[in-house]
């Protein structure tokens, strides 16, 4: 392997620069540290499964010693360690991270997703373990998982459907389902336009509907969590999530901007954190 490190394969980016809160303020000092410990390695993970020029075979090798600091197999890997010394510390379930990596596995060998249930269990590996380790770092019941599941679904196959353009452009990867995308005879293609055709809107408007649904389940989450500033939290993460689906069902993110700006995220959040004050 070239690089020397995994960390070669950074993109710099941190998680103040998500489309979600992570580990916010609203999170308990006692959580936070566990929580970033989890962020940075899968922040590290996905930006190895990502990188538009190092070989497939770098990043396998580069997840691999990522897996292997997990297990205790390996030091070799500093954010893994980090992030196994914490779960040791806490007893926290190391599963959690081994799927996240099967999902950054997927992602260096799976460029396109047959269909939405082949997508979900995508989001299984990639999305619904990041709130389950939170879950479990506040001590929730597991219990909670089914609504947390469907919101970090719909998470994931928002931020499908917001960079889907640039997916294509740089790492020719495809989220969208394939038979959506044949029933609406669209090619995979064309994501690589300046604008949608009506046709692949109409895919884009109805995969953003069945995060809507997702979100309709989801919905009974923040109250099912008995920390108060991790309810909060998922109320305002969830509130942020309504309002992208249904920006998503109107304009087309190939040439409209379909991100929450600073001040818009801040009304909705603060809207949000109120209601579930109130409902405390």
């Amino acid at each position: 392997m070239s690089a020397s490190t995994a960390a070669d394969l950074a993109s710099g980016k941190g998680h103040t620069d998500e489309n979600f809160p992570v580990a916010s303020v609203l999170i308990a000092p006692a959580f936070r540290a566990p929580i970033m410990a989890f962020y940075r390695f899968a922040r590290l993970a996905d930006d190895i499964a990502d990188h538009e020029t190092a070989p497939p075979t770098e990043k396998l090798a580069r997840l691999e010693a990522m897996r292997a600091g997990i297990t205790s197999e390996s030091d070799a890997e500093p954010s893994a360690v980090a992030l196994r010394k914490v779960m040791a510390e806490r007893g926290l379930d190391p599963s959690h991270a081994l799927d996240l990596l099967e999902a950054f596995r997927r992602d260096v060998t799976k460029l396109r997703y047959d269909s939405w249930d082949d997508l979900m269990d995508y989001c299984r590996y990639s999305a619904m373990p990041v709130g389950r380790f939170v879950l479990d770092v506040h001590g929730e019941d597991r219990a909670t998982w089914p609504a947390n599941d469907a919101l970090c679904a719909a998470l994931q196959v928002i931020n499908h459907l917001q960079d889907c353009g640039k997916d294509f452009h740089t790492i020719d990867r495809v989220y969208l389902p394939q038979d959506m995308l044949a029933v609406a005879s669209v090619r995979s293609e064309e994501l690589g336009a300046d604008q949608a055709s009506p046709a692949l809107r109409s895919v884009i408007a109805t995969l953003a509907e069945r995060c809507q649904h997702l979100l309709a389940d989801a919905a009974p989450f923040a109250r099912q969590i008995r920390d108060r500033r991790l309810g909060i939290e998922v109320a305002v993460i969830q509130r942020l999530a309504v309002s992208l689906a249904a920006r998503l069902r109107r304009r087309d993110p190939l040439s409209e901007r379909v991100h929450h700006g600073k001040a818009e995220a801040l009304l909705l959040a603060s809207g949000a954190a109120l209601g579930r004050l109130v409902a405390f």
